[in-house]
């Protein structure tokens, strides 16, 4: 039996959340592992407990939703954001920044099964085909800083950089490395034709790519050969791409 996704609830209201579990937990499949009241709390115990999902208020006291947002997609850019709200004037800052959906409250028991039922579909493979690499670079060597060493490794050897608990990360497909380099200093020293910015989160190698899969409203998640990650790509970004090699 597959294991459960993990849920957690952000929302100063404890009737609210106390409603919203329980309508998860009439939805197989998932399982609602913390609450949070505040935007604070909330950061803390994602830290330690990395859930899959976040069902969040915008409206809390301490840090906002939008705010507590940004701070979890730093940490880990493919959690499953979904608002909860009252509000429907902050859908527009919402989707900016990329949640997979936005619920008004007061909300029936099927709104949050059609948005539960989504998240289990990323499970399967629908494609957008990806187009073939037309050249390769010629091989270069990026230097990695950190705080303990220096590493060298060939730019074809990279497969995807993601920013990541306030780092960012250059995976191949047999190492890691760290560095606390911004993304945008390293797209600065990538071959465009070979590397592309998909997402604020992420730079992909565009020879590693297998396929392109529906993600959230706007978005695309992009799965690699070689690695396990995955990476984003906006509706915006995938535009361009499929220019790229038009």
């Amino acid at each position: 039996m597959a294991e459960p996704i993990s849920v957690m609830i952000c929302d100063d209201l404890e009737p609210l959340r106390m409603i919203l579990r329980k309508t998860i937990e009439r939805h197989e499949g998932f399982s609602v592992i913390s609450e949070a009241s505040n935007g604070n709390d909330c950061i803390e115990k994602f830290h330690l407990l990395r859930p899959q999902v976040v069902f969040l208020d915008v409206e809390m006291p301490e840090k906002d939703g939008l705010e507590t947002a940004k701070i979890i997609m730093d940490i880990a850019p493919l959690t499953n954001i979904v608002f909860v709200t009252a509000h429907d004037q902050f859908m527009d800052k919402a989707f900016e920044l990329y949640a997979f959906d936005y619920i008004v409250k007061p909300f029936k028991q099927e709104r949050v099964f059609e948005t539960l039922n989504r998240i289990e579909m990323l499970k399967e493979t629908r494609t957008v085909p990806v187009p073939s690499k037309k050249s390769v670079s010629q091989t270069r060597r990026l230097m990695i800083k950190n705080a303990d060493s220096i590493s060298f490794v060939d730019t074809q050897d990279i497969i995807l950089i993601q920013r990541e608990n306030r780092q960012s990360v250059i995976y191949t497909k047999d190492s890691a490395f760290q560095s606390s380099d911004t993304l945008s200093s390293f797209e600065e020293k990538l071959d465009p034709n070979e590397f592309f910015r998909s997402h604020k989160s992420y730079i992909i190698n565009l020879s590693y790519i297998e396929s392109i899969t529906p993600y959230g409203r706007w978005t695309f998640i992009v799965r690699f050969k070689d690695i396990k990650n995955d990476a984003l790509i906006t509706h915006e970004r995938l535009e361009d791409l499929k220019n790229m090699f038009s």
